[in-house]
C-alpha cells in the first residue's frame, strides 16, 4: 500500500474574504500574541499608512498557516516587511510545516514591493540564504499574578518591594480608564518620557487606533501626584495576560517612585479583571529595562528574531542603542517638548 503524501502548501495574499479564516488561525494558535490580531494589524495600517499584507498558506483550499506583515516605508530608515509593525511579537502562525513556503513567498513579496529586508519577531525561525537569526539579543518576561494585593507585593523581591512601598507612602492617586481624558494624560506623560530618553514619540493616532480597535482589551492606568499625572501606561489584554506596552513617567516620577507604583497597581488591577499572568514584554539583553524587569523577579526568556536581506543590502538599523544614533539621542534629549512632539511622530513612523 502506497503511503499518502501531504499536498504541498499553496501560498497567496489574503483578502477581505479571509478575515474569518485568519481569526480562526489566531484563535487556534497557542503562540498567538496581541500583535497577530486583526485589531493590531488594522490599527497600525490606519494610523501610519504602512500597508498590511498577510500571506496565507492553504492545503486543499483549507488555510493552514499565515504570516502577517506590514510594509514599512521611511525616508530615514528605509523600507522593510515587518511581522508585525510597532510590535514586540509576530511571525508565522499555524502549521510550522508551511514555514518554508511562506518564507519563500515573503522574500518574493519583498522584492516586488521594493523592500530590501524582512524582519520576523517570533514564530518558527527560517533557515537558508539571506536569513540571519538572533536568539540572544532580546528576552521576554512573563510571570504569574498573585492571589491578592498583599501577596502580589510580597511576590516582589525585597529591594524592589521597598521601592514600591516608598512610592505608596506618597499617597498618589491611581486612575484606570479608556476615555479622552485618560488618553490625553497618557500621551502627555509618554511623550515627555521618551523625549527624556532621546527617542521620538509615536504618532498619537497609533495610540488612538489601538485603543479604539481593542476596545475592552486595552486600557490606560495613570498615577497622579497632587492632581498631576506623573506616570501612565497603555496596556493590552490577551488570553488572561496583561501587557503594559507603552508606559513612562515624567522627571518627577523617579523621586516619587511613580513607575514602581504604576506597575504594582497594574498587577492588582489586572488580577481583579481576571488576568493570571503579567507579560512585561521584551527588552534588549543587558539594558536598563532588562535589569529593571529582573529586579521585579521576572526571569528572562530568550526570544528568536530573524532578518532577511536582499543581495547586497545592509540590514535596517532601527536600534536606538546603535552607536550611530548616540549623538542624535543626546541632541533629542535637549529639544523643547513642543518641538519634539511635532517632529517625533514623523520620524517614529519609520521605527516600526
Amino acid at each position: 500500500m502506497l503511503a499518502r503524501t501531504t499536498p504541498a502548501a499553496q501560498v497567496r495574499l489574503a483578502g477581505p474574504g479571509d478575515a474569518a479564516a485568519l481569526a480562526r488561525l489566531v484563535d487556534g494558535a497557542a503562540e498567538a500574541t496581541p500583535f497577530h490580531r486583526a485589531e493590531w494589524i488594522e490599527a497600525v495600517e490606519a494610523a501610519t499608512g504602512h500597508r498590511a499584507v498577510t500571506l496565507l498558506a492553504e492545503r486543499d483550499g483549507v488555510p493552514t498557516a499565515a504570516l502577517p506583515l506590514h510594509a514599512v516605508h521611511s525616508p530615514l530608515f528605509g523600507r522593510a516587511l515587518v511581522s508585525t509593525g510597532f510590535s514586540v511579537g509576530g511571525g508565522l502562525l499555524g502549521d510550522a510545516a508551511d514555514a518554508g513556503a511562506l518564507y519563500r513567498a515573503a522574500t518574493e513579496l519583498a522584492v516586488r514591493l521594493n523592500c530590501p529586508s524582512i524582519e520576523l519577531r517570533g514564530g518558527p525561525m527560517p533557515t537558508g540564504e539571506g536569513w540571519h537569526v538572533k536568539r540572544d539579543s532580546h528576552a521576554g518576561f512573563v510571570a504569574p499574578l498573585a492571589g491578592d494585593d498583599e501577596a502580589q507585593l510580597l511576590a516582589v523581591p525585597r529591594k524592589q518591594r521597598a521601592e514600591v512601598r516608598k512610592g505608596l507612602a506618597h499617597g498618589m492617586e491611581v486612575r484606570v480608564g479608556r476615555g479622552a481624558g485618560d488618553r490625553a494624560m497618557h500621551h502627555a506623560v509618554y511623550a515627555e518620557s521618551v523625549r527624556n530618553l532621546g527617542t521620538p514619540v509615536f504618532p498619537r493616532a497609533l495610540f488612538e487606533a489601538v485603543m479604539d480597535r481593542f476596545g475592552e482589551d486595552a486600557d490606560i492606568l495613570t498615577v497622579l501626584h497632587e492632581g498631576q499625572p506623573v506616570a501612565s501606561v497603555l496596556s493590552l489584554y490577551h488570553r488572561g495576560a496583561v501587557m503594559p506596552y507603552w508606559g513612562g513617567g515624567v522627571l518627577a516620577a523617579r523621586a516619587l517612585r511613580a513607575n514602581d507604583v504604576m506597575y504594582y497597581a497594574l498587577m492588582c488591577h489586572a488580577r481583579r479583571r481576571g488576568c493570571d499572568r503579567f507579560d512585561f514584554g521584551r527588552s534588549k539583553v543587558d539594558t536598563g529595562a532588562y535589569h529593571f524587569k529582573r529586579n521585579w523577579g521576572f526571569t528572562p526568556e530568550p526570544l528568536g528574531y530573524a532578518q532577511w536581506t536582499a543581495d547586497g543590502a545592509a540590514p535596517r538599523d532601527v536600534n536606538p542603542l546603535s552607536p550611530r544614533y548616540r549623538a542624535r539621542i543626546a541632541l533629542w534629549q535637549k529639544l523643547p517638548l513642543r518641538v519634539a512632539n511635532v517632529l517625533g511622530p514623523w520620524i517614529a513612523r519609520g521605527l516600526a
